[in-house]
């Protein structure tokens, strides 16, 4: 805050000082000034002398050539430059203002781009999109295109301003219905506003923002918000085994994402509670093949086309980069290979 004050004041000093130069030197110079005076007094001097003397003086022809010299002299020099004192107070006047708007422009764009600098990444493009939001506002409002209201809708929503974002999604969903990132930014909006406001959302406004959510996975299966906002939603009514593989394509596609580690970890915990060979997975396996066995480090365990007998051969003794897992009881190995065959029978 003290540095941006000192470069506020640095600036309007500088402004002040180009501006009201103008006022403290009057006159501009004029670099002939010299030769310029000692000409036109020449001149005058000549001219005297030759009103002086009659037409048929014999000094007169020499008087008038020395008077042509210098008049062809003044000629050859370049205009005087003129001053004007009013004009330029008038211009250094008008030259203040600019620079006070530049100033507070500064003020507003180039002091907080700067400041900046000492917030990390993610901190940086939350306040430069808050200080986008005023114009990305009014050009979607006056131009009223998907394009707008979707550049207006992404601000607001990374800076966290979410009442815009949800009327800006809104109005890019109407003009076009077809936008993943609108459909389930919009959707996770709504289905989450009974945090945000206090009031619980009802069935119906819950089904159909999860709707809004699954219709967006559906149209960009391959970008990994579409597939975090599809399993933070199925999280929330209780259908795990379809939100572990939603957060698992998540981590696919974005293996240096971190949003949903949380979320997966409750899930194996309520998973792990209630099945005995979850547990045994989430402990062995889980961190090579995923948390629901969709894959990772290691091969997907629901594309696996292996029967019982090698799934159980490769678990005891191990294959390739895989260790050996030869300490599993026989009920633990049994329910293991019973919930690898339940995923192949599932499939992605």
């Amino acid at each position: 805050m003290i540095l941006s004050v000192l470069l506020l004041v640095l600036i309007v000093g500088a402004a002040l000082l180009l501006m009201l130069s103008p006022l403290r030197q009057g006159t501009p110079d004029d670099p002939d000034a010299p030769e310029r005076t000692r000409l036109l007094t020449e001149r005058d001097r000549l001219y005297t002398e030759l009103a002086a003397l009659h037409e048929d003086d014999p000094k007169r022809p020499d008087l008038e050539r020395r008077a042509a010299l210098t008049l062809r002299g003044l000629d050859a020099l370049p205009p005087a430059v003129q001053g004007n004192a009013r004009r330029t107070g008038r211009l250094a006047l008008i030259g203040v203002g600019v620079m006070a708007l530049l100033t507070v422009a500064g003020a507003l764009t180039f002091v907080p781009r700067w400041q900046l600098a000492a917030l990390n990444a993610d901190e940086s493009r939350n306040v430069q999109a808050v200080l986008e939001l005023p114009g990305l506002r009014r050009a979607a409002e006056r131009t009223d295109t998907d394009a707008a209201y979707m550049a207006w809708g992404k601000a607001a929503f990374d800076s966290g301003q979410y009442d815009q974002a949800v009327t800006a999604y809104g109005n890019a969903l109407k003009q076009n219905p077809r936008q993943p990132e609108a459909l389930r930014r919009l959707g996770i909006l709504l289905l989450t506003r009974g945090e945000q406001t206090g009031q619980k959302i009802s069935d119906a406004d819950a089904e159909r923002a999860t709707l809004l959510i699954r219709t967006a996975a559906q149209l960009a299966p391959r970008e990994a918000e579409s597939q975090l906002l599809l399993g933070f939603a199925l999280a929330r009514y209780g259908q795990d085994d379809a939100a572990l593989t939603a957060l698992e394509s998540y981590r696919t596609l974005d293996p240096k994402g971190r949003d949903a580690d949380e979320l997966i970890t409750a899930i194996r915990a309520r998973q792990n509670d209630s099945d005995p060979a979850l547990r045994v997975y989430a402990a062995s396996c889980a961190s090579c093949h995923g948390a629901a066995g969709g894959g990772g480090i290691g091969p997907s365990l629901r594309a696996s086309r292996l029967t019982r007998e090698s799934l159980k051969a490769v678990t005891l003794q191990g294959r390739g980069a895989m260790p050996a897992f030869p300490n599993l009881s026989a009920a633990e190995l049994t329910g293991l290979l019973d919930l690898m065959e339940k995923w192949q029978e599932e499939g992605q």
